[in-house]
């Protein structure tokens, strides 16, 4: 069972590299073709695929999460990766682990890293630009005062030129200019916006700026509510901030007591305690089972700190 499991995974490992290396390879050898195709790239027929599969919801979400961390990749390759790290997962808890258990854990463990990794940068940003919202949102109030006729765009436009932004904010007002420049739907643009941030203030101000963009509302009587809202709940967004820290730093610590106990281990009798851990089936379920709770408390520590943000 193991063995063809193995066999499986490695055929699909090198069916897969083999595929991204022919790909590869011909997008270099087609560099002609492909620029001609970019340039009449509205007279294309639209492909099936191009239709249906930008509409699932995981697809856009990915694809915003991709856009506001600035990795530079797309949904496939993103997706792609995925896949490779499960099959190099499986592969290790064949070798490792020999158990259907370990096969199982470690590529769920390897398959979901990419995207943890890529939801762990996003909540690094939004804790950033955390602090640096409410001058940023004075800056804007500031504009659209003194904007003759207001208009969202040319108010966005006046405030990013003047560089008054500070910058864990101002690459966020920057994209959201861009977006809306380049002819992106606002609804997408402000949705890209709300990830970034993350917190309750970006989402109202957010939907000021919808309302202002599709309705023409004048956005400057809401805008000042939300500021005076804002500087009342500075003390409880201080408590907030704390328990943030204090979550990240719990979701860490049962790696960080996994290696101590392990190390004092090794350093009181090393020769045992590897033949333990490495070799003996025990050893090697506990290793198991303390990969799982790690991972679990990663995960549990990622959701509380979306729910808290």
């Amino acid at each position: 069972m193991l063995l063809t499991i193995l066999q499986g995974s490695l055929s699909l490992l090198l069916f897969m590299l083999l595929f991204i290396t022919l790909q590869r390879l011909g997008l270099a050898l087609g560099s002609r073709h492909a620029a001609r195709s970019r340039l009449s790239a509205g007279k294309r027929k639209p492909v099936r695929s191009r239709i249906i599969f930008p509409s699932l919801p995981l697809r856009r979400h990915l694809q915003d999460m991709i856009e506001v961390t600035r990795f530079f990749t797309t949904v496939s390759a993103f997706a792609t990766c995925c896949m490779l790290f499960l099959l190099a997962g499986m592969i290790l808890g064949v070798f490792f682990f020999q158990s259907l258990k370990g096969v199982a854990v470690l590529g769920a463990v390897c398959g979901i890293a990419p995207y943890v990794v890529l939801r762990m940068k996003l909540l690094s940003r939004q804790l950033r630009t955390r602090l640096q919202f409410l001058p940023a949102a004075e800056v804007f109030y500031q504009q659209l005062l003194l904007t003759e006729h207001p208009n969202i765009r040319n108010v966005l436009q006046a405030v990013i030129a003047e560089d008054r932004l500070a910058y864990p904010v101002k690459p966020s007002f920057q994209q959201l200019q861009r977006n809306l420049s380049a002819g992106k739907e606002p609804e997408d643009a402000l949705r890209i916006f709300e990830l970034e941030h993350g917190h309750i203030w970006a989402r109202y101000f957010a939907n000021l700026m919808r309302l202002a963009l599709q309705e023409g509302v004048n956005m400057a009587s809401g805008l000042k509510e939300l500021i005076d809202d804002m500087r009342r709940a500075q003390l409880f967004d201080q408590k907030a901030r704390n328990r943030l820290l204090e979550i990240r730093l719990a979701s860490f610590s049962p790696a960080f007591f996994l290696a101590l106990f392990m190390g004092v281990n090794l350093k009181l009798n090393y020769g045992n305690s590897v033949r333990f851990y490495f070799y003996s089936p025990e050893g090697k379920n506990m290793l198991l089972n303390a990969v799982v709770l790690i991972c679990g408390s990663l995960l549990l520590g990622i959701y509380l700190s979306i729910r808290r943000v």
